[in-house]
């Protein structure tokens, strides 16, 4: 029996080599990732760094197995709360909540709000090529958008005390952000752009952006529909985000409401409007071409190394950030699923002064 015993014992050790070496992984990608730690490399040494976590998810593949067996990914164990408002893990922190929640906007502060997965990247891109006037060229500098930046909760990215101000005619400052209206930062003098999207599309990019990141791990669909639907999803749930801005916008003059929708269906008109409220010189025709193209679906997702919303990570070493750039990933849910979705976004909403019949009259109506 002893060779039983022997074996036993190399398993045991070998799992515990793997568990130990996972943790070391895991922090040390962690903690390398942090600020520009890795949106400040080069274009090859980003790409350096996803071939080491490469190598190091085909050497974990037996520990990462054995973890999807039985213990997937959960939001309890993915989140955190700060004074009331959840968030995630990993790139937020609850010492970054309160940090981005402390912070006193200045002048020439553009704040780039959404819920997420409703166009953020896309609209600081179109942020930053208007304030440069098309002229913006991270791509062809090599560097990334997150290294100007900042994304103000978040701890991924440069910080808001290190980052550029953008352009010439209106030197800005471009603000990522996920907080609902409550807890944002205010003042008059600073600059804020809110996009919203359908609820069933916003469902259906998380949902992608969840197994993406999660990979064997992933939760069911099912466990990603009850987080949607609840007060767990992170920064609040999609109802009480856009009715917050869409009053924000109603009060205050510095405040835009645009939905994504409108973005896909005529983006030269967004392109103008949004110029009006940065108060940029007129642009010519020219440059609003070059802006649009420059914020076109091909040309981001072509360089999508620039645009990166997350370093990369174990679980995750070659997500996939540009899906389809379409206005109507809501049908791409389940029937059963989006109606409840909808049913669920038409109670909340009711009562509110958002337009949702107007806007999404498919949800109004389930």
């Amino acid at each position: 029996m002893s060779w039983l015993w022997w074996t036993l014992g190399g398993v045991l050790t070998f799992l515990v080599t793997q568990v130990v070496y996972l943790g070391v992984v895991l922090a040390a990608t962690d903690q390398a990732t942090n600020g520009l730690g890795y949106f400040g490399l080069s274009p090859a040494e980003r790409e350096a760094f996803r071939d080491r976590l490469r190598r190091h998810a085909r050497l974990l593949s037996p520990i990462l197995a054995l973890m999807s067996r039985f213990s997937g990914f959960t939001f309890e164990k993915a989140g955190f709360r700060q004074d009331g408002l959840p968030g995630p893990r990993g790139t937020c922190t609850p010492e970054s909540f309160e940090a981005g929640r402390a912070y006193r906007p200045r002048p020439e502060d553009v704040f780039v709000v959404t819920q997420m997965k409703c166009g953020t990247t896309w609209m600081q891109q179109l942020v930053h090529q208007i304030v440069t006037r098309g002229r913006g060229d991270l791509v062809e500098e090599g560097t990334t958008l997150y290294a100007v930046a900042p994304w103000l909760e978040a701890v991924k990215s440069v910080s808001v005390e290190n980052a550029p101000l953008l352009g010439d005619d209106r030197p800005s400052r471009i603000i990522k952000t996920h907080f609902p209206a409550p807890a944002c930062p205010r003042s008059d003098d600073a600059t804020y752009i809110y996009v919203a999207r359908h609820p069933a599309s916003c469902f259906a990019s998380c949902a992608d952006f969840i197994a993406q990141n999660t990979g064997r791990l992933a939760p069911p669909l099912e466990s990603v529909e009850t987080w949607f639907c609840s007060e767990d999803m992170w920064w609040g749930p999609w109802t009480d985000h856009v009715a917050g801005w869409w009053e924000e916008a109603a009060a205050r003059e510095n405040v835009l409401f645009v939905h994504f929708e409108d973005m896909v269906a005529d983006f030269p008109t967004v392109v103008r409007e949004v110029a009006r409220l940065l108060g940029v010189d007129p642009l010519h025709d020219d440059e609003v071409a070059e802006i649009v193209r420059k914020c076109s679906f091909d040309y981001m997702s072509g360089h999508a190394g620039t645009f990166e919303m997350h370093p990369p990570h174990l679980l995750a070493t070659d997500a996939e950030l540009f899906r389809k750039g379409t206005a109507d990933r809501h049908r791409d849910v389940p029937d059963e699923t989006r109606r409840r979705v909808a049913a669920w976004c038409a109670r909340e909403m009711a009562g509110r002064s958002y337009p949702l019949a107007e806007r999404y009259p498919d949800v109004a109506s389930v």
